[in-house]
């Protein structure tokens, strides 16, 4: 009876000898399977992440490149108004210019005089003789108010073609100060008095060189205004009285942007 304790004992303990290692490998097969699990989270995670991170990344890129595209295209817009602006201050000294050698030409020579009136007829007519033009003081005025223009001090060139129109009524310069005067005018926004202006070049002195310009100022100036309608009847008479003027191809590119259902 001695030897039957420590004998049940042993077989105890050998019991527990023998079955530890494979409860052990039971827990090692679960923490393995448990790992590879929490690794495979991981990895998906990490991926998502990677993911992210590159969608950001492409994203930013994006935003760089349309900034660097949007920089490009301000650069080309101010590069093109400034150019358009050069182009329209050009073109200006090119009229004034122009404007200057053909009225030196149509104005007669310093010693040129109107004839003067005889005796009968202002007995006859009862009213003293009309005062006699003085070309020189037509070209110096004249000269003077243009000079204004070309400074771009475009008020006070329109207070000076007004008053040259009101002293100057017989000038052979009437036309060009008339044209100079509504260009004044626009350049103050004065589109409607601009487009009077204009207008009256056409309509008073129709053969003189400057109406079929005026024309296509004046439909300017009515477009400036919100009168399409108005401005398409201008040009419409532009291409109609004057069909051999340089402006009748830029009046007919007009027409097919204001009216392009119509056929020209």
């Amino acid at each position: 009876m001695r030897l039957r304790a420590p004998l049940g004992t042993l077989l105890c303990l050998l019991l527990a000898v023998a079955s530890a290692p494979t409860f052990a490998f039971f827990g090692d097969d679960e923490a393995r399977k448990q790992v590879a699990e929490l690794k495979k989270s991981v990895e998906a995670l990490t991926q998502r992440v990677d993911g992210g991170a590159q969608n950001q990344l492409d994203f930013a890129n994006q935003i760089e490149t349309l900034k660097s595209e949007v920089a490009r295209l301000r650069g080309q817009v101010e590069e093109l108004t400034h150019s358009l602006e050069s182009a329209h201050k050009r073109q200006q000294d090119f009229y004034v210019d122009l404007d200057n050698r053909l009225r030196k030409l149509e104005t007669p020579g310093h010693g040129a005089e109107t004839a003067a009136p005889s005796p009968a007829q202002d007995t006859a007519a009862g009213t003293p003789a009309p005062a006699k033009a003085d070309p020189q003081a037509e070209m110096r005025d004249y000269e003077a108010a243009l000079g204004l223009f070309r400074e771009t001090r475009y008020k006070d060139a329109q207070a000076s073609f007004e008053g040259f129109i009101a002293k100057h009524p017989q000038s052979t310069l009437q036309p060009s100060a008339h044209y100079w005067l509504g260009s004044s005018l626009y350049q103050q926004k004065g589109f409607l008095g601009a487009a009077a202006s204009f207008g009256k070049v056409a309509a008073n002195w129709p053969n003189d060189s400057k109406a079929p310009d005026a024309l296509l100022q004046q439909a300017n100036a009515l477009v400036a205004a919100k009168d399409v309608n108005g401005a398409i009847k201008v040009l419409e008479t532009l291409v109609e009285k004057f069909p051999t003027s340089p402006a009748v191809e830029t009046a007919r590119s007009r027409l097919k942007t204001l009216a392009p259902k119509k056929k020209r």
